[in-house]
């Protein structure tokens, strides 16, 4: 296993066509390989972007295009890439994350399961399954935006050894809210502190077309102890990048959580193996 990681999470607008994103897609990932990055994360639904009157008018065939060159990009690039899209299925939609390999393959998927806003409430449904993969030895975990609200779903992958999780998100809202989440903190809440796991980050920015509603930016990268290694600002288009030093990801606060109070011990085991049953299962 790699001692270090060199990760860059990508901050993009969330309410662009599906050209504007794939160029922007295929541009940073250029961008972080040059930086010498292993891995780069992109924003939650970076590629359909997460304007609900731009997603559900995509042609699924140009959608699925889209991320075939992303994938024939990552083995370009030789760089692990996280990326998302929103996918029409026989039952609504999908919010979906998909690690590429270097090889450019698709090594697993995660689809959100928790549903944030109106509009995604309307025409999506939750995945059921919780997120655990490796990118060069190391094991990892995904949550979509609002899943970060949700610790079972990062601490059950950590129970099972995940050191880092990747968190692309879209914390769009009216104007009013996105303040509000800046002044209080931040829409999502570095999880280093009750975990012991490094947290990185891929926000959106930008307005929707009709000027009601903005997103608030700020991804960052944060070690286990929640200290910021990198972070990105609230209006702009940008990259970050940080190395993680693996070594500091003891998972110490999820290896107390397994053994105390002693009667959780045995159920935690068992959701861990049953999330290890599913963690492979495509989302459809």
């Amino acid at each position: 296993m790699t001692k270090t990681l060199q990760v860059s999470c990508v901050q993009m607008h969330w309410a662009k066509s599906l050209e504007f994103n794939l160029s922007r897609t295929l541009h940073y990932i250029s961008a972080a390989a040059e930086a010498g990055s292993r891995v780069v994360l992109f924003p939650e639904a970076n590629l359909t972007s997460y304007y609900f009157p731009f997603v559900i008018e995509l042609d699924q065939a140009a959608v699925l295009d889209a991320l075939e060159k992303t994938c024939a990009f990552a083995r370009k690039q030789n760089v692990w890439v996280i990326t998302g899209t929103i996918q029409k299925t026989k039952d609504r939609f999908l919010n979906l994350a998909h690690v590429i390999s270097p090889t450019g393959e698709i090594v697993h998927e995660y689809a959100k399961v928790n549903m944030a806003g109106r509009d995604e409430q309307k025409y999506c449904r939750g995945g059921d399954k919780l997120s655990f993969f490796e990118i060069d030895g190391v094991l990892c975990t995904l949550v979509i935006c609002r899943d970060g609200r949700h610790p079972e779903l990062y601490r059950i992958p950590a129970m099972a050894g995940a050191q880092i999780l990747f968190h692309p998100s879209c914390s769009s809202d009216e104007i009013e809210a996105v303040c509000w989440k800046r002044t209080s903190g931040r829409a999502q809440q570095p999880v280093g502190p009750n975990s012991k796991m490094f947290h990185c980050v891929a926000n959106t920015i930008g307005e929707s077309p009709d000027g009601k509603q903005t997103s608030s930016g700020s991804s960052f990268i944060r070690e286990p102890n929640g200290i910021p290694l990198a972070e990105a600002g609230f209006y702009q288009q940008e990259m970050i990048t940080s190395v993680l030093d693996l070594s500091r990801a003891d998972r110490s606060y999820i290896l107390d959580s397994m053994k105390n109070p002693p009667f959780l011990a045995p159920h935690w085991k068992q959701m861990i193996e049953e999330m290890k049953a599913r963690k492979d299962l495509k989302p459809e």
